[in-house]
């Protein structure tokens, strides 16, 4: 089989998903484009120099409609030649995408591929789609819905984390955070977003909180607490299906969680002929993709099954990853993934996650993805697994090899 390279990974900064963030007035689109520009640029590629360009949004409506990968296409500097295609799997869309395009090269069907995500949740808030599996009863009721923050709390209760371990994991995510900024350690993956004018709009990850720490950290209220305990009470129905807690712990709140962001990255994927024909040098080989699917009540626990499943899939051992990048969507979703596999904390986000700086739901998976690489590269280590969470209950992962 044809082995799929990673020749170049960009995203955005992440702006702070509201209306007073720097990326409030720029689009989905306008934040898809100048990824896509930036890979064109990088690397002088010509006509119709990838098969297709696979991208990943969450929120599928108004101004992200109408096949957005498409519309980015004609809107950008690539050739009209090259289509596109908009997927959704939900956190893992831009990780899908990159996934897809991976076993599309590695099947021979085209040389090479743009793959990635974008969210402009400032613009196209998160559930304004009126998703059925949270809004429909009949599909709600049967698999006991609760919103995302209830199922991290959910995890929390189940597998015994505390607020201060949350809190904690929190703390350093923002400590990495800002060490990998000072150490300008994205600084080969970053493009900033401008104007029209061409003046810089954004160059840096704008949520980072730097001086976070535990006291701070300590005064924030938990944030689904109430949503869970009094209106509309989805701790009644979490144990309606999980008997065996007495009662849910809510541990969750804005500081542990992941930041509403804005934010778009992309990822270019071909084979050896491709990398020949346009003079690229492949970063890395994507060893091993998988996806799974399991319980949608409690729904976020997807990285263990995913990872399992890769591994075995692939034929490795836990021991024999690196790095790892487990998408910080809840602070217990990492905490969790440490205990399954009983992990080195220290290889796990090692620059920091989206607790720290934000998560742009369609473009994260390939945002991490890339982060992975840069990382391998700085540390000059070999393989890593990069992995996320999924609403309704799904997994997804990404092992990923120097060459």
């Amino acid at each position: 089989m044809t082995e799929a390279y990673i020749y170049d990974a960009v995203r955005t900064p992440r702006g702070k998903g509201r209306k007073d963030g720097s990326l409030h007035e720029v689009s989905s689109l306008n934040l898809s484009t100048t990824v896509l520009n930036a890979l064109k640029e990088r690397n002088n590629l010509e006509g119709h120099a990838v098969e297709d360009v696979i991208w990943g949004n969450v929120t599928q409506v108004k101004e992200n409609g109408g096949c957005l990968a498409r519309t980015a296409v004609l809107a950008s500097d690539l050739d009209e030649m090259i289509p596109g295609l908009a997927i959704n799997r939900f956190c893992a869309s831009g990780m899908e995408a990159v996934n897809l395009a991976a076993n599309q090269v590695k099947g021979g069907a085209g040389k090479a591929y743009i793959a990635g995500g974008v969210e402009a949740m400032s613009r196209v808030p998160m559930g304004s789609d009126g998703a059925a599996f949270a809004v429909d009863p009949s599909v709600a009721m049967d698999m006991y819905f609760v919103p995302q923050g209830i199922s991290a709390d959910i995890i929390a209760t189940e597998y015994g984390f505390s607020r201060d371990q949350a809190d904690q994991l929190a703390v350093e995510s923002q400590r990495r955070a800002v060490a990998a900024w000072e150490d300008k350690r994205f600084d080969g993956s970053i493009v900033a977003v401008k104007d029209v004018n061409g003046l810089t709009i954004l160059d840096n990850d704008e949520y980072i909180r730097p001086g976070t720490d535990m006291q701070s950290l300590g005064g924030l209220k938990p944030a689904f607490k109430e949503q869970g305990e009094v209106m509309p009470g989805f701790d009644k129905l979490a144990l309606m299906k999980y008997p065996h807690l007495e009662k849910i712990n809510h541990i969750h709140h804005a500081g542990n969680s992941s930041g509403i962001v804005d934010g778009s990255a992309g990822v270019l994927i071909g084979n050896k002929e491709f990398g020949e024909e346009y003079g690229l040098t492949p970063r890395a080989k994507i060893k091993q993709t998988a996806k799974i699917g399991l319980d949608p009540t409690i729904m976020l626990t997807g990285p263990v099954p995913a990872t399992q499943k890769i591994l075995r899939d692939a034929g490795m051992d836990i021991s024999d990853i690196d790095l790892f990048e487990v998408n910080e969507a809840f602070a217990s979703v990492v905490l969790r993934f440490q205990q399954a596999f009983d992990v080195d904390p220290s290889i796990v986000n090692v620059n920091g996650g989206s607790i720290a700086m934000g998560h742009p739901l369609g473009a994260t998976g390939a945002i991490i993805i890339g982060t992975l690489l840069d990382e391998l590269e700085r540390s000059d280590k070999e393989t890593g697994l990069a992995t996320l969470c999924i609403a309704s209950g799904m997994g997804a992962a990404t092992i990923i090899e120097r060459v």
